[in-house]
């Protein structure tokens, strides 16, 4: 047995579930971090920055489900729900620090969502994924159909894209790490289309 085969018999025997505990213990770990001193002097900035991050992680990560198993045999496609609820409910904990603990008032945050592009292109992200969210199930799944279902789904193209953008207006100055997941994430979004075309050409 290969490599990816050895790989895919071990995931087997590990449940999707554990990506949801995996993820709810690190934004506790990183929320405890925060009340006690752990990320720096500012703690709220720091926090926001952690749980946008990580939620573009996720995001990175669910997009690269289908290529890894096209390019290299690994099957990661039983966690893929699970990463992506997940990437929802992060970067919701991502908004509610933002709103609650850095801004403070609803008047300020909707000022803020108006004037500031970086916010409203994330804000835009987090609207796009509550769809997302509350279809990622086997209900929703047989209520819309499959066909209908995985069109709502590539919602997760433009999120993603949103994210990274968000995340490149944010940074002050010249930051590499942004652009490197812009890239990233238009390059995983250009392989969807031009393996579609070209399966199409071939049918």
């Amino acid at each position: 047995m290969d490599v990816a085969g050895r790989l895919n018999s071990a995931l087997r025997k590990v449940p999707a579930w554990t990506i949801y505990i995996v993820c709810a213990a690190w934004v506790a770990w990183l929320f405890y971090l925060a009340l006690t001193g752990g990320l720096g002097v500012e703690p709220i900035n720091a926090l926001e920055r952690e749980y946008g991050e990580l939620g573009l992680k996720l995001l990175v990560l669910g997009l690269l489900v289908t290529p890894l198993r096209k390019w290299t045999g690994v099957n990661l496609l039983k966690f893929r729900r699970a990463i992506g609820v997940s990437a929802f409910f992060i970067i919701l904990a991502h908004f509610t620090v933002w709103a609650v603990l850095d801004v403070q008032t609803w008047e300020r945050v909707w000022t803020e969502i108006v004037k500031r592009p970086y916010v409203t292109v994330g804000m835009l992200g987090l609207v796009l994924m509550v769809p997302l969210a509350l279809t990622s199930n086997n209900l929703s799944v047989r209520k819309l159909g499959a066909a209908t279902w995985r069109k709502l789904h590539k919602l997760t193209y433009p999120v993603a894209i949103l994210g990274a953008v968000h995340y490149l207006w944010l940074v002050k100055g010249f930051q590499i790490e942004p652009i490197i997941y812009l890239v990233i994430i238009l390059g995983l979004v250009a392989s969807r289309y031009v393996s579609s075309g070209w399966r199409r050409q071939t049918a």
